[in-house]
């Protein structure tokens, strides 16, 4: 039946009706409940009086899912269905919404959203369930453990009334240490194809609030006049012809000297007016080299002997058994810069808000660097400072800089006017390619010997570039006895189990400024080993699965690896192309997460390579929400294939050459056929996926081109248009 208040109950409820349930964690990081936002505790989920429940979402939403996937984690937990809950995005605040794999920082990256948050979440909805469950139990006088929550109603002996009426209740409540999670058999919402985004809805429909759509009253823009050598400083200025502008307010140069903030009422003034203003910049300290020169560095670091010995192998005797091997396969790899290019260019806005706080509104994927940045540039405590955190527009890594470097300069430009009006800083597209952080250049030299039955005997591989976290924050938790793994990670860590390898590094200068890109040393060091591998699989006359394989052994993750290989062989119907069709296969590991591709393509170098299907198979643990998987994937490897299709970032002087989309070309949607993935069931915990997608993609084209060309054409130098490839 369904229960009905009596006279008291109704006024009892009513009295109740402001009242909402909290569940988070208190100052000392400890799970813990409220009946009031204004209590000391950081939610991440809210439920009212109405029934609705709201998610607390502590990681940025730039395309890759987690505004779904973390309020799928509550709502399964708690018993709602995705139409009864929505979120929100959680405020600043290291010591409770810290990324767990991170340390005291809030900020997502190295597709750590789900993994970090799976359990936080799941615990967090089944709290509050339990909750609301004892206190419908004690109101009606019936053993908890005969209830339940299913879509949104407790119900149970006969009972039934919505959870908001339990709410005031509840929040009085002690938080369950070890609240009881649902089985997988009790899952509704948790990798269920039917669960589509949350956030789908508002961006088709214009309602989607990007950092670029604030609009505060009474605004300024600036833009940046930047050096087009990174590292020079203003050493002089003439803003008489900005003057000219309508809407032009001033320039000023930036306290660190290394540009010139331009205000103005609006964009298209600030434009125009930085344009119009001369500067004299004092390079003396700034990049100078070209890109030839920095390629140059590379190549002759990998001709020595590395700096530093990564796996303590013995070289000499892996280079010995290599020198002695019945067939020697050497290649020599270069990858360019890359720069990010993410839709939306950077920009946020900053405030300061009567009471004397300073806000910022932005799209910020690390808001612990700028909330740290902010006390020392306002000279304020951590309470002072707010991050209104907004949807983003794509980053793959450009908005979580170690330096928050675009936060900071709105900070900068904020902190020479006298505050009386918010400022918004905007960058547009030549900002964002020629004066931004970038993939850094890396080289790979690498020698492979194999017997007379066409077995790997040895692998000596050397790789040069320039680190990404030596220099950085991140140092003390990133390097260690001096090799950043970043840039060897995905050799060092293999699950490939190949006999007699050695792996050296060497860190050469670094070229401009570098920075993680979507899936960092992945995107270069799968495509060096997958190409390998496919050329030692050919000159010992197997089929390129069947010799992967056999350097799958072990179990654990080489089974994992194999079993993403086999399924992305069987569904691609590997060795079966069509005529005049080719295939080229790729499988790798990164972030937790296994990814085998198979790249068919068609047509010839005279007319064009046209790439028909790529098949993907992944295992991801948990797929939390499938939809979003196989979204992930293909943007993964529509990213992967663009880039290592046609683009690179060039030195000229010190200064990049490329400046917009014309010179710097994305993917188009007509580059790729069609994209299909398949997804292994799992009962792992889930791992990352935004970025697992990338690294095969690349040499599973190259794979498939050098199948086209008899390895007339083996890619070792990217982009591969450089390489003297047409596509169609």
């Amino acid at each position: 039946m369904t229960a009905h208040l009596s006279r008291r109950g109704f006024l009892k409820s009513a009295a109740a009706a402001g009242a909402a349930l909290y569940i988070g964690a208190n100052a000392k990081g400890v799970m813990a409940a409220a009946s009031s936002a204004d209590a000391a505790l950081n939610p991440f989920v809210k439920i009212g009086a109405d029934g609705r429940a709201i998610a607390l979402i502590k990681h940025v939403e730039f395309g890759q899912g987690p505004a779904t996937g973390l309020t799928t984690l509550i709502a399964e937990e708690l018993g709602v269905t995705m139409d009864q809950i929505t979120y929100e995005f959680a405020p600043s605040d290291p010591q409770v919404y810290n990324n767990l794999l991170f340390g005291p920082f809030q900020g997502t990256g190295g597709s750590t959203a789900m993994a970090n948050s799976w359990m936080q979440y799941r615990n967090a909805g089944a709290a509050a369930r339990e909750m609301l469950i004892s206190a419908a139990a004690k109101e009606w006088g019936v053993d908890a453990a005969s209830l339940d929550i299913v879509d949104g109603m407790v119900t149970g002996g006969g009972n039934s009334a919505s959870m908001g009426d339990f709410v005031a209740a509840a929040a009085e409540m002690d938080v369950p240490a070890e609240p009881r999670l649902r089985d997988a058999s009790e899952w509704k919402l948790i990798g269920n194809d039917a669960t589509r985004r949350l956030d789908s809805p508002i961006k088709v429909n214009g309602q989607a609030q990007f950092a670029m759509d604030v609009h505060l009253d009474n605004q300024m823009v600036v833009m940046i006049k930047r050096t087009p050598q990174k590292g020079g400083v203003v050493a002089s200025f003439d803003d008489s012809a900005a003057k000219d502008v309508k809407g032009f307010i001033m320039a000023q140069a930036l306290p660190t000297k290394h540009g010139v903030a331009v205000y103005a009422e609006n964009t298209w003034a600030a434009m125009q007016a930085r344009n119009a203003i001369e500067v004299e910049w004092d390079n003396s300290a700034a990049e100078s080299r070209s890109s030839a020169e920095i390629k140059d560095e590379i190549m002759a670091a990998l001709d020595a002997e590395p700096t530093y010995n990564v796996n303590k192998a013995d070289r000499a005797a892996v280079k010995a058994a290599v020198d002695g091997a019945a067939t020697v396969l050497e290649k020599t790899f270069y990858f360019p810069l890359l720069a990010h290019a993410p839709m939306e260019p950077l920009n946020c806005t900053i405030e300061q808000t009567a009471e004397g706080k300073i806000v910022l509104h932005d799209g910020a994927q690390m808001p612990t660097g700028p909330h740290m940045a902010y006390q020392q540039i306002f000279e304020l405590p951590a309470d002072k400072i707010e991050i209104n955190s907004m949807l983003a527009g794509g980053s793959f890594g450009r908005r979580a800089t170690p330096d928050a470097d675009y936060q900071v300069e709105a900070g900068l430009a904020f902190i020479m006017t006298d505050r009386s009006r918010p400022v918004k800083l905007v960058w547009d597209r030549e900002d964002d390619i020629r004066s931004g952080y970038y993939r850094p250049a890396v080289g790979h030299k690498v020698r492979v010997g194999l017997d007379e039955n066409g077995t790997i005997i040895g692998w000596d591989h050397q790789v040069a570039g320039q680190s990404i976290m030596k220099g950085t924050a991140f140092e003390a938790m990133a390097v260690h006895e001096g090799i950043d793994h970043s840039t060897v990670e995905g050799i060092a860590d293999s699950p490939y189990t190949i006999p007699g390898q050695s792996l050296g590094l060497t860190d050469t200068k670094k070229a401009t400024s570098v920075l993680w890109w979507r899936s960092v040393g992945h995107t270069h060091t799968a495509y060096v080993m997958e190409v390998m591998m496919d050329l030692a699989a050919k000159a010992a006359g197997q089929d390129p699965v069947d010799f992967r394989l056999s350097y799958l052994t072990g179990g654990g993750e080489a089974d994992r690896k194999a079993a993403v290989l086999k399924l992305a062989a069987e569904k691609a119907g590997w060795g079966n192309a069509p005529a005049g069709h080719t295939q080229g296969i790729a499988v790798h590991k990164s972030f937790g997460s296994y990814v085998a591709e198979v790249v068919e393509i068609s047509g010839n170098n005279d007319d064009g390579i046209v790439i028909e299907k790529v098949t993907a198979a992944v295992d991801c643990g948990i797929a939390v929400n499938p939809d979003t998987v196989r979204a992930q994937i293909e943007g993964g490897i529509g990213y992967g294939i663009g880039h290592a299709m046609r683009d690179q970032i060039t030195l000229d002087g010190g200064a990049v050459e490329q400046s917009n989309f014309p010179d710097y070309e994305p993917l188009r949607i007509s580059d790729i056929k069609e994209i299909e993935t398949h997804i292994i069931a799992s009962a792992e915990a889930p791992t990352g996926i935004g970025e697992p997608g990338t690294p095969p993609s690349a040499p599973a084209l190259a794979n498939a081109i050098a199948a086209l060309t008899d390895d007339s054409q083996l890619i070792a130098e990217l982009p591969m248009a450089e390489a003297g490839v047409y596509f169609a």
